[in-house]
Order: C-alpha cells, then sequence, then structure tokens
C-alpha cells in the first residue's frame, strides 16, 4: 500500500540549465519539459525573467511558455518560473505565467550577490509581490535560498530561517520552500529546522530544494520527509548549481528521488522508464548534465 503522495517539481529547466556551459534554445528547452511531461511529472519550473545579461541561458523564456501552452500533458500542469524583482513578476505576468517563484535569503551576504539588496529589501519586495500576486490570482512559492549556510556568511541560525518562514506563510505563500542552497546541510539539521516549521505552521505548504554537493542529498530528502513534508524540487540528471553561490554543484537528481520514494511506498504518478529517457535528453542537449548516482543501477535492474 502507499505511503501517501509525494510532489516532485522538476528544476532542471530552469534551475539545472542556468549553471550550464551550452545555451539550449527556447525550443529545446521546450523538448526537455515534454519529455519530463511525458514522464508524468507535472509540476516544473519552466523559466525565469531575470536579466539575460547576467543569465544568458534564460533568454526566450516568454517563447518557451507560451510554446509549452496546450501542449501535450500540459493541461494539469504547473509550470513555474522565477522572478527576482517586481519587475521581473510584471513581465512574468505579461507572458502569461500562472506560477511565480520568489528567491528570499537566509544571509545578507547571498541576497547582495543574487540581486544586490539585503535581506529585510529582499523580503519587502517579496511582500509587495505576494500582495500583488494575490489580487492578479498569481500562484507564488517563496524560496528561502542559503536557509542553512551561506558561502559568504557562513551558517545560517535557524530560528532566523524559521522566523521568516512564518511571516511569509502569514502574507500567503502559496508554498514555502527550504532551499540547501550550495548542499551544506546534514539531515540532522535538515530534521530540526524541519520540524520546528512543520511544528509551528503545518506541513501542507512546505517543501524542500536540496543539493548533493556531499552526497547527502537523498538523506536530507528522507529528514524531511520525516518532517512531513511532502514536495520536493529535483532536478534531471542531476543538473545544477547557482552561478552566484561558489561551491553549488548538482541538484539532487529527479530520477534518484523518485526511484528512492517510489521504493519506499510512496506514489509520485511518475514513471521511471520515462524519466530516464528524459534524462537522457538532458545529457545530449547540454552535453554536460552527469545523471543520477542510481542511473547505471535502474539501467539494469
Amino acid at each position: 500500500m502507499a505511503l501517501g503522495k509525494v510532489i516532485i517539481n522538476d528544476v532542471g529547466p530552469r534551475d539545472g540549465l542556468q549553471s550550464q556551459s551550452k545555451i539550449l534554445t527556447p525550443d529545446e528547452r521546450i523538448a526537455l519539459v515534454t519529455a519530463l511531461l511525458q514522464a508524468g511529472v507535472r509540476h516544473i519550473e519552466a523559466g525565469a525573467f531575470v536579466s539575460v545579461k547576467a543569465v544568458p541561458a534564460m533568454a526566450g523564456t516568454p517563447e518557451g511558455l507560451a510554446g509549452l501552452q496546450g501542449s501535450a500533458g500540459s493541461a494539469d500542469a504547473v509550470f513555474t518560473v522565477l522572478v527576482p524583482n517586481a519587475r521581473g513578476y510584471d513581465l512574468a505576468r505579461e507572458a502569461g505565467a500562472k506560477s511565480v517563484c520568489l528567491v528570499l535569503y537566509g544571509s545578507d551576504g547571498m541576497a547582495q550577490a543574487n540581486v544586490r539588496m539585503n535581506r529585510q529589501q529582499a523580503e519587502s519586495m517579496a511582500a509587495e509581490i505576494l500582495q500583488q500576486a494575490r489580487t492578479d490570482g498569481v500562484r507564488v512559492t517563496s524560496t528561502i535560498a542559503v536557509a542553512f549556510e551561506c558561502p559568504f556568511d557562513g551558517p545560517v541560525e535557524p530560528s532566523m530561517v524559521s522566523e521568516l518562514a512564518g511571516r511569509l506563510l502569514e502574507l500567503g505563500t502559496d508554498e514555502l520552500c527550504i532551499a540547501d542552497t550550495i548542499g551544506a546541510a546534514n539531515p540532522l539539521q535538515v530534521r530540526f529546522l524541519m520540524s520546528s516549521i512543520a511544528g509551528r505552521y503545518g506541513a501542507d505548504r512546505l517543501s524542500c530544494h536540496f543539493h548533493d554537493t556531499r552526497a547527502m542529498g537523498l538523506a536530507n530528502v528522507f529528514a524531511a520527509l520525516e518532517s512531513g513534508v511532502r514536495k520536493f524540487d529535483a532536478s534531471i540528471a542531476g543538473m545544477g548549481g547557482c552561478p552566484f553561490a561558489p561551491g553549488a554543484s548538482g541538484n539532487v537528481a529527479t530520477e534518484d528521488v523518485v526511484m528512492m520514494l517510489e521504493q519506499m511506498g510512496f506514489d509520485t504518478g511518475i514513471n521511471l522508464d520515462s524519466l530516464l529517457r528524459a534524462a537522457d535528453l538532458a545529457k545530449e542537449l547540454t552535453g554536460t548534465a552527469p545523471g543520477g548516482r542510481a542511473s547505471a543501477w535502474l539501467r539494469h535492474r
């Protein structure tokens, strides 16, 4: 008997591609998203309304969104786009985006490196966007980046992250994602923080984002599961790594996370064979995507 539903949000087409050396065309990104849809993935980070000069891989996001509308398997899919500021939100709304992701920060160092703001300025900006999004009927995920450790400022105080989480949930964010941006967390830290936040505010709107920098990505997913979290970011073929965060290697691979969850008895709604085909496409298109740690075993199981 299945233990329940776990939602996977594949961030490969945005977070995964932004740090790859090869820049994919909008049509190539659409092909990757389509492969994920065919595998049963229904939550996908499809692009970002950011400076093309700063993140050239995200050029053509409006065209990509338009190309996905009405495509096979897209009817019940949630396509989220990253917006770094109010201008990005306005562009996303004009392009027809129905789901956006805001990024907040566990440290001033990361906020300055990413958006040239301090933490408080980023939070004020997010509050304004959340208010506008409610009026517009746009779904919002608020992500707290470097929630465990910052490459510039060092370890992050859990109580500060928990308090910020509470303020964002009270402001009405649809989802709150706790992100280990550089893969610095260990499972005990994850369990402590996520249990604390879930205990105070409930787990229904919580999700997590882990990197596999130190081979602890799956262990951290498990720790968050034990804390009640039932939605996770993951990146097809293990692509990823924030270009503004030194030491941030690839995200935990979607195929690894799905394999673990399905073997444990959770229902992801994702077909592993089709997911491996999507991973193959990611590797073919980029030439650098590493693939999941369990790929070889999965192909010969």
